[in-house]
């Protein structure tokens, strides 16, 4: 083992036992009964229709579909590929701390608030919104290191993650709409008049191009999913509940984020980086406004799971309050696992009916259509798929040779062709999920 190597492993040990752990804990989570759900088989299916956009989202998954189309297309890649945006995320913020000259003990409660936490049920599921996470918060990492440096590279940096994010779901957007004017009433609204911050828009610009480019030629479809999405979906949302639910992705370190603050207002060392915590609020008031969906705010949270633990270390060094820290992590540990049947699919559809009261009592049963079902809708949205693929295969293969060319399958929903498509393919012709 060479030097280098293992000055790197006394470094990074730790966070690489977190790694593990994280990539472990999302198959752990999953029961082997369920397959994959609805959205997934549409983003998979966008390997066989190769484009720099498409109706509701950019480019970016459609390309790491067809990385796990080349890897086999098994249910382990699939979620291998949100657990790794999950594990990313964690690095981010672990140099993020190392950035900010928090220690191991800062470094450790942070990993736990990942680990253990809403993170973990996001990371199941193979959609945009890991990697926007992962994106939202490298983001963050690059404008702390310009601050931290004032080097002009790291612009260029930082334009990279927003172009890449772009790419990979529009909802960056609204975080840039928060900074700008989070950078205006901070000092570093002097970024205005530097000529490198224009150089790295400009940058931004070259990488989302093909997309914008996408955009015109198909007559904006982004506009009409959006409008789509604000009447059918986002005005009935409702603001409190909105609000809510944002204490509940990390209901077992609010404390931390809290910390966190509590240093941009009171900790003079974190005072240069008030503008991460004002550009959360300015985030978080167009988000509320627009009635957004509570995950689209999910980006904003690692950024502080940084500086909440460096803080609180910072300021519980010696006596009695090093306790604090140790006793944090384990009030995470209290609050999260006796959730994890109820949030994660780890019980059989038989087993969540055993137990239907507990369910009920915490409305999980409660379906979009405001009835009681047997079990929560997102677990019922992972289950049958195959058996509808297999007797839609079954049927095909009864045609004459003769009518098979002329057959049209007709389906509900992207779920129903991105499944038959998935778990038939090469045995019928391929068809588009609408």
């Amino acid at each position: 083992m060479s030097g280098s190597t293992q000055s790197f492993l006394k470094k990074y040990w730790l966070l690489l036992v977190f790694v593990v752990l994280k990539m472990v804990a999302q198959y752990l989570v999953v029961n082997p009964v369920y397959e994959l759900q609805r959205d997934e088989y549409l983003y998979l299916d966008q390997a066989n229709h190769l484009a720099m956009g498409y109706a509701s989202v950019p480019p970016l998954t459609s390309w790491i579909s067809l990385i796990i189309q080349a890897l086999g297309n098994g249910i382990f890649w699939v979620r291998f590929f949100p657990a790794l945006s999950g594990a990313a995320t964690m690095v981010m913020v672990w140099l993020t701390i190392n950035e900010l000259g928090g220690t191991i003990r800062a470094q450790v409660l942070a990993g736990c608030a990942l680990l253990f936490s809403a993170l973990l049920r996001l990371n199941i599921l193979f959609q945009p919104n890991s990697f926007d996470i992962l994106a939202w918060t490298t983001i963050f990492y690059f404008l702390i290191k310009y601050i931290h440096t004032l080097q002009n590279r790291w612009l260029f940096w930082f334009a990279v993650a927003v172009g890449v994010g772009f790419l990979n779901k529009y909802n960056v957007v609204f975080l840039v709409a928060g900074l700008l004017p989070a950078m205006v009433i901070s000092s570093y609204r002097k970024l205005f008049v530097n000529r490198y911050f224009y150089y790295a828009i400009a940058l931004a610009l070259l990488i989302i191009l093909p997309n914008l480019i996408w955009q015109v030629q198909h007559n904006y479809p982004v506009v009409h999913h959006m409008k789509e999405l604000n009447d059918h979906i986002l005005a009935n949302g409702d603001r409190k509940a909105f609000l809510f639910t944002q204490l509940l992705f990390f209901i077992g370190s609010d404390p931390v984020i809290l910390a966190a603050f509590v240093a941009f207002a009171v900790y003079k060392p974190f005072r240069q980086y008030r503008i991460i915590g004002c550009t959360y609020l300015f985030t978080m008031l167009i988000f509320t406004w627009l009635r957004a969906k509570d995950y689209y705010a999910f980006g904003l949270y690692p950024v502080l799971l940084a500086f909440g633990p460096v803080y609180i270390e910072r300021i519980c060094a010696t006596g009695w309050k090093r306790y604090i820290v140790p006793a944090l992590v384990a009030l995470n540990l209290i609050l999260f696992f006796p959730l994890v049947q109820a949030v994660f699919p780890v019980l059989a559809p038989g087993d969540i009916e055993k137990k239907g009261e507990k369910f009920k009592a915490l409305g999980l049963l409660r379906w979009e259509d405001g009835k009681d079902h047997p079990i929560p809708e997102d677990f019922a949205d992972m289950l049958g798929w195959k058996e509808m693929a297999d007797k839609t295969l079954a049927v095909y293969k009864q045609l004459p040779d003769s009518e098979k060319t002329r057959t049209l399958v007709l389906t509900d929903n992207y779920g129903e062709a991105g499944a038959i498509n998935y778990f038939n393919r090469g045995q019928m012709p391929p068809g588009a999920p609408g």
